[in-house]
């Protein structure tokens, strides 16, 4: 099958450095070039990808110095896309809702992953005026903010096997976080759970520009004063299997309503139990007492690190390959596609039955 991935433009695919969406392209991306579809990736230029790529900015917007504006390279990247169009049986978005005008003669053919929240309060009228465009959700929990719309599917992410590997005996001795220093993240909560049990806590986050005022306020300050605290920054794939894979635990003491929560999985695949609070997507992701601690309270967040110990590495990597590895991603997502009728009446025009009755384009790897 002839598939189209277009991703966000803000990161290159895979990030450099901390990047949810594009990572989750990637792994899709690899695993269906893979199972033998022929993947057009529309992307930032300086991708990495076994498809074949399309570039639609010179580098990764966010770390191009020279961009101020993000909506005019996304716009010129759909009009590439809709040039395009009829090269492909199925296409893919993942860039929320700029494109929803654009694919209304041929939405049948499409599908759209949300890979953002949900709750704001412009997206309801919005998501109300296309309730036929084809959407995916990444956490049934992400859907309940949404008016009646066009949901054909829940899709967790998932990572290659290889990518993050298992870590039986961690040397690190000390808590993990990872993700973005913002208040909706509550750094704060893992540095007073580190600091309350006096152990070691690393920090691998990045600040954005919104996000300063409350790292200069409220994180920095408590980081200098608690010398168990080390804020390391941003750091790339290769560093993210030491920095995870060592860890004791990886501390989600999050306060908003997660779609996902990449790290969770990432922790997982390196064998690295979840100390999370319940919010969002987390009751979903985390197997309670298996690969992680679910909490609901300060105390029980100290009371699960505590036990952390009873959480046996080797059953937190199991649980990621049986629920979260990029083949099962990409094989939710092909039964997806084969679902969709305009796609589906394509793909049999071009790929008639064969003579045993198998049709041949919709073969995958199981």
């Amino acid at each position: 099958m002839k598939i189209a991935q277009i991703a966000p433009l803000f990161e290159r695919v895979p990030p450099k450095l901390y990047g949810g969406t594009e990572r989750v392209v990637y792994n899709l991306t690899e695993e269906l070039v893979r199972q033998g579809h022929e993947v057009t990736l529309f992307a930032s230029g300086d991708s990495m990808t076994s498809a074949k790529l399309v570039a639609c900015s010179n580098m990764a917007l966010r770390l191009d110095p020279s961009v101020q504006d993000p909506i005019p390279y996304h716009v010129m990247m759909l009009e590439e896309v809709r040039r395009q169009a009829a090269d492909f049986d199925f296409l893919h978005f993942h860039i929320d809702l700029l494109h929803f005008p654009l694919i209304r003669d041929f939405a049948n053919r499409t599908v759209t992953t949300l890979h953002g929240r949900l709750d704001l309060p412009d997206l309801r009228p919005f998501y109300a005026s296309f309730p036929d465009i084809p959407l995916v959700s990444i956490s049934h929990d992400q859907r309940k903010p949404m008016p009646p719309v066009n949901w054909i599917a829940t899709v967790h992410h998932g990572l290659a096997l290889d990518v993050l590997p298992f870590t039986d005996h961690p040397k690190g001795g000390y808590l993990a976080f990872l993700g973005r220093i913002s208040p909706e993240k509550r750094p704060d909560r893992a540095i007073e759970i580190a600091t309350r049990l006096s152990v070691p806590l690393k920090m691998a986050a990045k600040v954005d520009k919104v996000d300063e005022p409350y790292w200069r306020s409220k994180i920095e300050p408590l980081v200098r004063r608690n010398p168990n605290v080390e804020f390391i920054g941003e750091i790339d794939e290769r560093q993210k299997a030491e920095f995870l894979g060592n860890a004791l635990a990886l501390l989600f003491p999050i306060d908003w309503p997660e779609p996902f929560g990449l790290a969770m999985i990432e922790a997982m695949a390196c064998g690295t139990p979840v100390v999370a609070f319940r919010c969002g997507s987390v009751p979903e992701v985390i197997d309670h007492g298996v690969s992680g601690f679910v909490v609901d309270s300060m105390e029980e967040a100290l009371k699960a690190v505590e036990d952390i110990g009873r959480i046996d590495r080797r059953s937190v990597r199991a649980t990621f390959e049986r629920r979260f590895t990029a083949r099962r991603m990409a094989n939710d997502y092909l039964d997806i596609y084969h679902g969709l009728e305009g796609g589906r009446q394509r793909v049999m025009a071009i790929h008639p039955t064969s003579e045993s009755g198998a049709r041949t384009a919709f073969t995958r790897v199981a």
